[in-house]
């Protein structure tokens, strides 16, 4: 059994990105760990069924509950939370929130991260990428503290009072490829459908050329699904981009999630099809 912790910005984030890669590591017998940076208090209710009083005058708890329905759908075994208020959009007055992830002590940030890894002792840990196209403060703020936590996790002269010291052995960053979308797009296009990949997402820059593994997700898809609709507020059930193919078809499109290792204590042969590969006890 090896361990893997994936870190988030908000709750949803876990859902749309690796939760079918997490959902079949749990089912061979490997441990999860979710850890959510901030309770997504400046999420807008996208779901027009949800956009009522009781949910709005709520949102924060109503967030919470979404996200521990869409833990237990993927199979983690934990769930933590880093303790920040949601920063909001880049340049909204939310930004300068005191208690909000974006003006956070980055030195405290990372000690918070430290003592969760020390806790889980994960063999490997999944982070957003160094390079965004979607550069909400938060997301930057997660990719930022994930690698000086991982670092100086196994320094025991950082944070002693956080516990032992623990090595990961790998840091991976999730993406969404620009395969993943142009087999989307054209399985949308050949079942006569109307693809919800404009122009405006195949003038996004690439990484495809970064990436060096692919976890096949085949008879995992249906997690993601199910963890997205935990997030009632967030995700409306008839949109399109979401759930506009069925399973079976997105699952035959591109049945992978694609990972770019970052960093690694264990000599990698790349490509990968796996994230626990060559990790040791």
């Amino acid at each position: 059994m090896a361990r893997l912790l994936n870190i988030h910005a908000h709750p949803d984030d876990e859902a749309s990105k690796g939760a079918p890669s997490v959902a079949k590591y749990v089912s061979q017998g490997h441990e999860a760990f979710l850890v959510c940076a901030t309770g997504g208090e400046q999420g807008d209710i996208l779901n027009p069924v949800m956009d009522r009083p009781e949910i709005r005058d709520n949102l924060p708890a109503v967030r919470v509950a979404e996200l521990e329905q869409s833990v237990k759908a993927i199979g983690y075994s934990q769930l933590d939370w880093l303790g920040y208020e949601d920063s909001g959009m880049a340049d909204s007055e939310a930004n300068s929130n005191t208690n909000c992830f974006a003006q956070c002590d980055f030195d405290e940030a990372v000690g918070r991260f430290v003592q969760l890894l020390r806790r889980h002792k994960p063999h490997v840990v999944t982070t957003y990428a160094d390079v965004q196209t979607y550069r909400h403060p938060d997301h930057l703020m997660v990719h930022d503290i994930s690698g000086p936590a991982i670092e100086r996790a196994a320094d025991g002269s950082w944070y002693p009072e956080l516990g032992e010291p623990w090595q990961t052995q790998k840091l991976y960053y999730s993406l969404w490829s620009r395969q993943r979308m142009t087999a989307h797009h054209e399985t949308y296009l050949r079942l006569g459908l109307e693809s919800p990949f404009g122009p405006d997402w195949f003038d996004r820059p690439s990484q495809d050329d970064r990436i060096t593994t692919k976890v096949n997700i085949a008879g995992y898809y249906g997690v993601r699904r199910e963890a997205l609709l935990a997030h009632a507020t967030q995700v409306d059930p008839e949109e399109k981009f979401w759930f506009g193919l069925p399973d079976d078809e997105a699952e035959a499109a591109y049945p992978f999630d694609d990972y770019i290792l970052a960093w690694s204590s264990v000599e990698p042969e790349l490509p990968e099809d796996n994230l626990f590969a060559g990790v040791t006890e």
